[in-house]
């Protein structure tokens, strides 16, 4: 049976790259009948909070990439939390101390500093020197008799190679002279990283991992490990980093990395899982837009790519605006409230009435506030607002007070009748067509770019839509 799992840490907010890798061991989970499991990885006891857990299990909630074994969810391979399965790990180091493929390490930290100092002195490969990997039997009894404080590592034997397969990369090897003597269990009882997922991923019987090619290089160890249990090897499938479109690893420094972001800024979570997927895979007919689900009926490993894909915000933009263009009105609305209306204090029934002519242009939900306050408070312009009519202030005070009787005469009902007679007072004041909806738009709505002018202008009303008009008139004449 396959089956795959996420190990995010809590140490922060989650990770973009979190649900990357989510995403596609949940649709290769879902593809093959098998099981996602959702493993916290919290044994650094520093860093990890509750709230920080609490904020992936909601993030993955969110996105709808449900888990079959997890924390809430118990299974029958758990605890799913490692600081609860501190035990397991132990004993399993001891195995690896008796079968001489471990060893403990008592180097102080100063010790351990001075060596690195001098490796970085005379430009040599930082790394372990191994200066415990042959301490007697004694020897060890001794320190440990005294109580000295000591991590446990991996002892790698350096004259060898270590090969395996990356199912989407083919054969990969590594000399193991250029692989460290990886602390297992730290000073303090609890595994590291390396230790951890490997332990884990045997007794919960992980059939494939897969993660983001960082952890290529942490593989020779866990392969090592593997070995040394004498445990079959899971497969291998190491995603594509997402990188900035200077082709550098995704960061915060460049790019939002917190889901959290992605999901207060308005993107719906199908367009962010839809993106994500144009990360690591492409549909045999190159469509860009479609459902997760597809993803998951068609994904096969070999078709994985190994590229280097951008993130970029642009095309996630684009896409959130395909999906949210896709809703009827009252989808959108439930999605937009949802999201928050910042300071509008308004209800559904306002929302509604002006979503038809904002929808076309929004790439987030969060855009209907910034397009939409118009509607909902007053506006005050200043002589400023109206630079780009592009004319004196007291000239574009006149057209105001021209066009003012004209919407008062032919009211705002039919929207192609007020284009016409506005086109037509252009043309009578000899200012051009643009300079005076240019006017009439900023006097209205306080924005030099909003949803359609005229429908906008029918919502608002005829009276409010001239009284606007005159204050702003009369602002200008001062």
């Amino acid at each position: 049976m396959v089956r795959v799992r996420i190990a995010p840490s809590p140490t922060g907010d989650p990770h973009v790259g979190t649900a990357y890798c989510a995403l596609f061991n949940w649709a290769f989970a879902r593809h093959h009948g098998g099981a996602f499991i959702l493993r916290i990885e919290d044994t650094d006891r520093t860093r990890s909070t509750p709230e920080s857990e609490q904020a992936i299990i909601e993030s993955l909630r969110w996105l709808g990439l449900d888990w079959d074994e997890g924390p809430i969810n118990e299974g029958a391979y758990g605890p799913y939390r490692q600081s609860e399965r501190s035990e397991i790990y132990r004993t399993h180091v001891d195995k690896l101390i008796e079968k001489k493929a471990a060893y403990r390490c008592f180097c102080t930290p100063e010790r351990l500093a001075s060596m690195r100092a001098e490796q970085k002195k005379h430009k040599l490969q930082f790394g372990y020197d191994g200066c415990c990997r042959d301490l007697s039997d004694a020897e060890v009894e001794e320190k440990l008799g005294a109580s000295l404080p000591h991590v446990v590592r991996l002892k790698i034997d350096k004259g060898a190679t270590t090969s395996f397969k990356d199912e989407i990369r083919g054969d990969l090897s590594f000399e193991n002279e250029n692989v460290d003597d990886q602390i297992l269990l730290k000073s303090d009882g609890f595994p590291t990283y390396h230790l951890a997922n490997v332990v884990d991923d045997h007794l919960m019987e992980i059939s494939h991992v897969i993660r983001a090619e960082e952890w290529i290089s942490s593989t020779p160890k866990h392969v090592i490990l593997y070995d040394a249990f004498g445990w079959d090897r899971p497969v291998f499938i190491h995603l594509p980093l997402l990188r900035n479109k200077d082709k550098s690893k995704i960061s915060k420094r460049k790019n939002p990395t917190s889901l959290l972001y992605y999901r207060e800024a308005g993107y719906l979570p199908q367009a962010l899982l839809n993106f994500l997927s144009l990360m690591g895979w492409s549909t045999s007919d190159e469509e860009e837009v479609f459902t997760i689900e597809r993803l998951a009926a068609e994904i096969e490993a070999r078709h994985i790519h190994v590229g280097s894909p951008v993130f970029d915000l642009e095309k996630l933009d684009w896409l959130n605006g395909v999906y949210i263009r896709s809703l009827d009105v009252a989808q959108l609305a439930d999605k937009v409230l949802e999201a928050g209306l910042g300071d509008l204090k308004i209800g559904r029934a306002e929302v509604e009435k002006v979503l038809p002519l904002v929808q076309e242009r929004m790439k987030t939900l969060k855009v209907f506030a910034d397009r939409a306050d118009f509607f909902f408070s007053d506006v005050t312009t200043s002589a400023d607002s109206f630079k780009k009519v592009k004319l004196p202030p007291a000239h574009i005070a006149q057209l105001l007070e021209r066009i003012a009787p004209v919407i008062g005469e032919v009211g705002l009902g039919a929207a192609d009748e007020v284009e016409t007679r506005l086109r037509d007072l252009a043309a009578e004041l000899e200012v051009k067509v643009g300079q005076l909806f240019m006017a009439v738009r900023i006097a209205v709505t306080g924005k030099s770019a909003t949803p359609p002018l005229i429908e906008s202008m029918a919502i608002l009303g005829q009276s409010e839509c001239i009284a606007r008009m005159e204050k702003a008139a009369a602002m200008l004449m001062e």
